[in-house]
């Protein structure tokens, strides 16, 4: 689905918050929940203009975070997106990933997307999400396998289940505790 689940959302804002990068890559972006949160958490005081009783929101170029996204389902894009993301690229990430130099983005972010690949597709997924990480490549996938058929959106199917040695084996080793969810880091 084009949202994540709440149990993850503070873990993966506080790891960006504690990395503090000055540039994400959101890969899968849904509708933009993760963009948004980035936005506001990241950028905070640099959003906004106060002087004295006014206050204004500074304009998009005086932002410090270059936050971008890659949304394969273009009907899931809200306002949300123009206002959270710098660049948004829509299409396959597969195809997408290739296009993009290596160590362009301090921080690539993949929420609740590798399950949607077959083991291998998900295997060069997380090959370019390395590639492209200056700093950290973060994935989260289900720890167990929930069918999901989605006729409008194919995309949104459930093609594999990741455990935490195949994460390990791909050179995601540190993991951020979650009940439902492996959140696992290629840390730089």
């Amino acid at each position: 689905m084009p949202f994540s689940q709440s149990s993850q959302l503070s873990a993966i804002v506080g790891f960006a918050e504690r990395l503090q990068p000055a540039s994400v890559l959101d890969v899968g972006t849904g509708m933009g929940q993760y963009g948004f949160l980035l936005r506001t958490n990241l950028e905070a005081i640099n959003l906004f203009d106060i002087d004295g009783a006014r206050g204004t929101q500074r304009p998009r170029e005086r932002w410090s975070v270059v936050i971008d996204g890659i949304e394969g389902f273009a009907e899931y894009l809200t306002p949300v997106h123009h206002y959270a993301y710098n660049r948004l690229m829509i299409g396959d990430a597969l195809a997408l990933l290739p296009g993009i130099a290596d160590a362009s983005y301090d921080l690539v972010m993949a929420i609740d997307i590798l399950e949607h690949f077959d083991v291998d597709q998900g295997g060069v997924f997380l090959r370019h999400c390395r590639r492209i990480a200056r700093r950290a490549a973060l994935v989260s996938t289900p720890k167990s396998f929930v069918a999901q058929e989605v006729e409008a959106n194919p995309l949104e199917n459930h093609r594999s289940l990741w455990t935490q040695q195949m994460l390990q084996d791909a050179g995601y080793g540190t993991e951020i505790a979650n009940d439902e969810s492996w959140i696992a880091v290629c840390a730089k």
